[in-house]
């Protein structure tokens, strides 16, 4: 990345453990209680991760000047493992683009991935399996 770069949005967040334990964003958009870190912590991937992926499907459609009739929608799991004592993260992304020719939704749904920040952060880190549905 160059220092060039336009910062677009910054998301800051305060996140406290324990029994009160809490993540609250500075904007004060985000307030959830964390009185455990697990499955908190993948369960807020997973709502960044879709949220950030249905963005970046949505350009990929207008890019490819493909209207999309309804709203598309992902269900995403990410799966906290262990083996041999280390802990590594799984990801499944189930998409759905209603409405949309099902080889172009396909299209659109590998190209979003090369578009989504969460998805280029993760290449080659995690194993993620993405399902048109």
């Amino acid at each position: 990345m160059t220092s060039a770069a336009k910062v677009l949005f910054t998301g800051k967040t305060h996140v406290t453990s324990g029994a009160d334990g809490a993540a609250q964003s500075s904007d004060g958009f985000l307030n959830v209680k964390l009185a455990q870190p697990h499955p908190a912590a993948e369960n807020l991937f997973a709502a960044a991760w879709s949220a950030c992926y249905l963005g970046a499907l949505g350009l990929a459609a207008a890019q490819r000047k493909v209207k999309l009739p309804s709203e598309p929608s992902v269900d995403t799991a990410i799966d906290l493992n262990n083996a041999g004592g280390a802990f590594f993260l799984r990801a499944r992304l189930d998409v759905s683009v209603p409405g949309v020719d099902r080889a172009v939704a396909q299209e659109l749904i590998e190209a979003a991935h090369g578009i989504c920040p969460y998805s280029k952060a993760v290449h080659g880190n995690i194993e993620v399996t993405t399902t048109l549905v």
